[in-house]
C-alpha cells in the first residue's frame, strides 16, 4: 500500500515532471502475484490492481483502513482487464470475464481472486450495505459522445452507474475510442465535488497517453504508458491524446453519484 497525500491547485502549480507523478501518477501495478495498492487522500479513494496468476490472493485485512476487514466500512469495484478470473466474496464465486465488473459491497468480508484475471480494483468508504452485483458488458449503460472531425469519437460503458447497479459513492466505467479518435475527456470538464482516477490500458508498449491535468488556466500534463493510473483531483481537469488507440477506464467519488454533474471549461478558458 502506498499513500497519497491531497494537495491544493496553488501548490501543484509549482510542481516539476518528477514531483507531479509522484503526487499523481501510480505505476508498476498488474504485478503477477501481487496486491498493489495506492491509498489517496481524495474523498479516500483506493486504487489498485490485482493479478493472482497461479494462485489465489486474498484481500483482507489492510492497517491503513484502521478496520478489522478491508470492506468493513468499504465498497469496491473491480474491473478485469485479462483473460477469465474468478473472485470469491460472501461464499459465492463468480466468474469475471475481459470487460466486466463486480461490485462488491460494504461488509462483505474477505475477497478472494484466481485464476488468468488482472483486476482493477477501486474502493471508497462507504454508508450502506448494497448487494454484491456481477455487471456484464450486456448490462452496461452506452453513451455514444464527440464526432470524428473532432478525433474524439467514443463510446462510454458505464458500469457502475445508478441506472445500472446501485453504489454509495463509486462511479466506474470505460470508455473505447472509434478507430482514428484519440481525444478523451474534450471539451473538459472540471467537477469540484468529486475525485476521479483514470486507468490508461490496451495501449501498445511502445506508445503513450499524455494526460492533460491541472486548473484550467494552469494546465500541465503527465506521460501515461500501458496500464498505468492518474489520480485527477477535483479541482483539475482531466482529459488526454493518445499516439495510438487505447481504452481507459475512469471512475469517481465524491458527494454525489450523478455523471452528468459536470462544470464544463470552454477552449478560449484553456491556458
Amino acid at each position: 500500500m502506498q499513500t497519497r497525500y491531497a494537495i491544493d491547485p496553488a501548490t501543484a502549480k509549482a510542481l516539476d515532471t518528477d514531483q507531479l507523478r509522484r503526487h499523481f501518477h501510480i505505476g508498476g501495478l498488474f504485478t503477477e502475484g501481487e496486491i498493489n495498492l495506492t491509498y489517496s487522500h481524495y474523498d479516500r479513494l483506493i486504487v489498485g490492481s490485482v493479478v493472482p496468476g497461479k494462485g489465489i490472493l486474498t484481500l483482507d485485512h489492510i492497517v491503513e483502513t484502521g478496520t478489522g476487514s478491508f470492506l468493513d466500512r468499504r465498497e469496491m469495484g473491480v474491473l478485469n482487464i485479462g483473460y477469465t478470473g474468478t473472485v470469491s466474496v460472501g461464499g459465492k464465486t463468480y466468474t469475471v470475464e475481459n470487460g466486466e465488473v463486480l461490485y462488491i459491497g460494504m461488509g462483505a468480508g474477505a475477497v478472494e481472486f484466481s485464476g488468468a484475471g488482472r483486476f482493477y480494483v477501486l474502493s471508497t468508504p462507504a454508508h450502506q450495505a448494497y448487494p454484491t452485483t456481477l455487471i456484464k458488458r450486456a448490462n452496461a449503460r452506452r453513451v455514444e459522445l464527440g464526432a470524428r472531425q473532432t478525433a474524439n469519437e467514443r463510446v462510454i460503458i458505464q458500469l457502475l452507474h445508478p441506472e445500472v447497479c446501485k453504489s454509495c459513492q463509486l462511479l466506474m466505467g470505460y470508455t473505447q475510442f472509434v478507430e482514428g479518435s484519440v481525444w478523451n475527456t474534450m471539451p473538459v470538464h472540471t467537477h469540484d465535488r468529486r475525485v476521479e482516477a483514470y486507468l490508461y490500458f490496451e495501449l501498445p508498449e511502445n506508445q503513450r497517453v499524455f494526460h492533460l491535468m491541472g486548473e484550467p488556466s494552469e494546465t500541465r500534463h503527465i506521460v501515461m504508458a500501458n496500464e498505468e493510473v492518474v489520480i485527477s483531483p477535483p479541482w483539475s481537469i482531466h482529459a488526454g491524446a493518445g499516439t495510438a488507440s487505447y481504452t481507459f477506464c475512469w471512475a469517481m467519488a465524491g458527494d454525489n453519484v450523478d455523471f452528468t454533474d459536470m462544470d464544463m471549461v470552454s477552449m478560449e478558458e484553456l491556458r
